[in-house]
């Protein structure tokens, strides 16, 4: 079997006394994708944070091509981060940036290339995003559904082995959030990353999927595929995906 590029050992995150995950324990392996699922404010994104080394484990270890995020020196972490593309949630565009320059803005940062390899590039970015006559508009100046696609365009710069995408389709109609699933991973396939993917839309978890991961009380349970995860028996699941107000989430205080 080949090695996981991430994994999590007994991982629990606090901020200062809150306690968000708990004794968190996965592996995800090259090229797959890896969907997280699970009620807002449950911890999806600190999860998925701490798995790009972006926040530190209270307890535990992180690890990335086999090496802990928490040993690396800042070179072997800038280094490493030059494997990772990241679409944060609400995209986290650069507001005084046009459109070329966010998505310049990270080649220029981790990268060695020339100015007339980066300006190909992002041409390339922008034109699998359907953004090329954009390139000069502000973040202000464009639609929701315009500024995540960018937030895509920024995170594939690189050509990342591994992204790491924040529900990248909130906000938009079914019909745009299914356009953009299809857009995310083909080019997942272009580029062969590996997908680790957050999302509040059932739809969009079931259309990436993968395997699915749901978080609750702490806790992050392996669901397995979609099919799986629809008949799995875990009442914490069955709540959620059902979308019930009583019972064990609610209980636990989850709600």
């Amino acid at each position: 079997m080949e090695s996981p590029v991430l994994e999590m050992t007994d991982v629990s995150v606090r901020f200062d006394e809150d306690l968000v995950l708990e004794e968190v324990n996965l592996k995800i392996y090259p090229k797959e994708t890896a969907v997280v699922i699970g009620l807002s404010g449950s911890g999806k994104t600190v999860l998925l944070k701490t798995l790009a080394g972006l926040y530190h484990p209270s307890k535990g270890h992180v690890k990335c091509y086999g090496r802990d995020w928490d040993d690396l020196s800042v070179i072997g972490r800038h280094d490493l981060a030059q494997k990772v593309g990241m679409q944060f949630q609400k995209s986290a565009l650069f507001d005084d940036l046009t459109a070329y320059e966010n998505v310049a803005y990270p080649l220029k940062e981790h990268s060695r290339s020339s100015k007339e390899e980066i300006h190909a590039r992002v041409m390339e970015c922008l034109k699998a995003v359907d953004l090329e006559k954009a390139k000069g508009m502000l973040p202000f100046e464009m639609s929701g559904g315009m500024k995540q696609r960018l937030g895509i365009a920024r995170a594939i710069a690189l050509k990342p082995e591994i992204l790491f995408m924040d529900d990248p389709t909130a906000g938009l109609d079914p019909i745009n959030s299914d356009n953009m699933a299809d857009l995310i991973l083909a080019l997942k396939e272009e580029i062969g990353s590996t997908l680790v993917i957050v999302t509040h839309d059932l739809s969009r978890a079931y259309q990436f999927a993968g395997r699915i991961f749901f978080v609750g009380s702490h806790r992050v349970l392996e669901t397995g595929s979609a099919d799986e995860t629809k008949n799995h028996p875990d009442p914490r699941v069955q709540q959620y995906l059902q979308g019930r107000l009583t019972g064990p989430l609610t209980d636990a205080g989850d709600l």
